[in-house]
């Protein structure tokens, strides 16, 4: 009896694997995110976020990133910061402008673990349609669901679109953005 009850379980395992059931965190600039890594760990990896890797590290944060959370990471890919104008992430590298880059990178985080259907309960909920909540910087970020995309917007009114919705890591959740969100 014994053997039949762990062959079943066995059997169901593999049949919800086999079937996708059981949801795999998704891939991020081509390689796997894995839900016991933290933030840094796996945004090292992913091909996509270099530019955002590197100004972590330049700005310090990669302990604060890496510390328990749990966080919430809206995280540029390469052509967003590539969409700045000419000479913008050089600038904010520089060590002289630490501030600066640790405001603009910080303004990409909040506190807590909000996955994107929370993001989005928030807005449909809201009486105008956003969901208005701050960034660890202080800055003041607002979602809103047009369709099935969600978008973060920052205090200029610029939009930001998720493209990868609720990476899983192990002191928080990272989100894909297309473009970088800029503190005033």
């Amino acid at each position: 009896m014994k053997t039949l009850k762990t062959f079943a379980a066995a059997t169901a395992t593999a049949v919800l694997l086999a079937t996708g059931a059981i949801a795999a965190n998704p891939e991020v600039g081509g390689a796997p995110m894995f839900e016991n890594k933290n933030i840094v760990e796996n945004a090292v990896n992913s091909a996509d976020h270099t530019t955002l890797v590197a100004a972590v590290k330049a700005a310090g944060l990669v302990d604060t990133l890496a510390s328990e959370g749990p966080f919430t990471v809206f995280a540029p890919v390469n052509s967003a910061f590539d969409a700045l104008p000419a000479g913008t992430v050089d600038t904010l590298l520089k060590p002289e402008n630490k501030d600066m880059l640790t405001k603009v990178l910080t303004a990409h985080v909040v506190a807590g673990n909000w996955s994107a259907a929370d993001i989005a309960a928030k807005a449909r909920a809201s009486s105008d349609g956003f969901y208005h909540f701050n960034a660890v910087s202080g800055d003041a970020l607002s979602a809103q669901v047009k369709g099935k995309n969600v978008y973060i917007i920052d205090e200029s009114g610029n939009a930001s679109r998720v493209t990868i919705a609720d990476v899983n890591q192990s002191n928080g959740v990272i989100h894909v953005v297309n473009s970088v969100l800029v503190p005033k």
